[in-house]
């Protein structure tokens, strides 16, 4: 994709956006945020107040001791930082709010606009039935007619509960900063229990391909190979799991066959989001 035209639909100034809980399978959106920042530095440019948006029992917060062994209590947040880096992303993360989901999101437009950002890109990655053999499958879509046009991408026609993400991209939209949104498929049978970094590389190779950036994956491919040769080995130890992976290849190679259709893999992408992402299980 031409360095140009990304700029022409994003603007120089873009930031991206992802959340724990309901839009973050295998900690694989979150990851994104993390490899960003780990990348260069970044700066703390805006924060609600954790007491206005957050259930401490949904999420509570925890206890740990700092360098002088003192007793210290980290509450749930959410933030935006700004790049040191004139080619850096603004990132914005933190936990999903439990309540008042349009002031939260208004505080942050505002922090965007504040921030003259020109184009956000929310992330999210949701628990799927597919083999963790195979690519992990990124699906972009917008309703900006501009990044539409310009970037070649789709328009969900998803209609139904939505989290943090669905709001933010509104809102984000209505206030005219242009929006696109990656989710990733991950595994259903290892995202529930451990962070999945082959699927955050994907992420992150699908940002740097839709803003012509350069963006460092850092450890990530290493630890992505690392990731799938254990679950390998777990797998190969059970008859059962080996059997329904091999199920999931064969619908995964299916999928990705020249008959497979790009509208048959937009309406099976809006299926997962409908149904609840954690319901696919190896058979009893």
């Amino acid at each position: 994709m031409e360095e140009s035209t990304t700029q022409q639909a994003f603007g120089p100034r873009i930031a991206v956006a992802a959340f724990d809980g309901w839009n973050d399978a295998g900690e694989a959106a979150s990851g994104v945020v993390t490899a960003l920042r780990a990348a260069q530095p970044h700066e703390l440019v805006a924060a609600v107040d954790p007491e206005l948006f957050f259930d401490y029992q949904y999420t509570r917060p925890a206890l740990r001791l700092d360098g002088e062994g003192r007793r210290v209590v980290d509450w749930p947040e959410a933030t935006l930082h700004r790049p040191q880096a004139p080619e850096g992303f603004w990132t914005l993360s933190g936990v999903e709010p439990a309540r008042a989901w349009r002031s939260f999101t208004s505080e942050f437009v505002d922090a965007l606009l504040a921030e003259d950002v020109t184009g956000l890109i929310t992330i999210g990655a949701m628990m799927s039935d597919v083999p963790h053999t195979r690519p992990i499958a990124v699906h972009t879509s917008t309703d900006n007619a501009l990044l539409r046009n310009q970037l070649e991408l789709e328009r969900s026609r998803y209609e139904g509960p939505t989290g943090i993400l669905g709001v933010l991209s509104a809102a984000a939209e209505d206030a005219g900063i242009p929006t696109a949104t990656m989710w990733a498929s991950v595994p259903h049978y290892v995202a529930g229990t451990t962070p999945s970094p082959k699927a955050t590389l994907a992420l992150v190779e699908r940002l740097g391909d839709l803003t012509a950036r350069e963006v460092d994956p850092g450890t990530l491919p290493t630890e992505a190979a690392a990731w799938e040769a254990t679950v390998d080995i777990a797998a190969a130890d059970d008859d059962e799991m080996s059997d329904y992976i091999r199920q999931l290849e064969e619908a995964r190679d299916a999928w990705d066959s020249p008959e497979a259709s790009g509208d048959a893999i937009a309406q099976a992408f809006e299926r997962y989001l409908r149904d609840d992402p954690g319901k696919g299980r190896p058979p009893a």
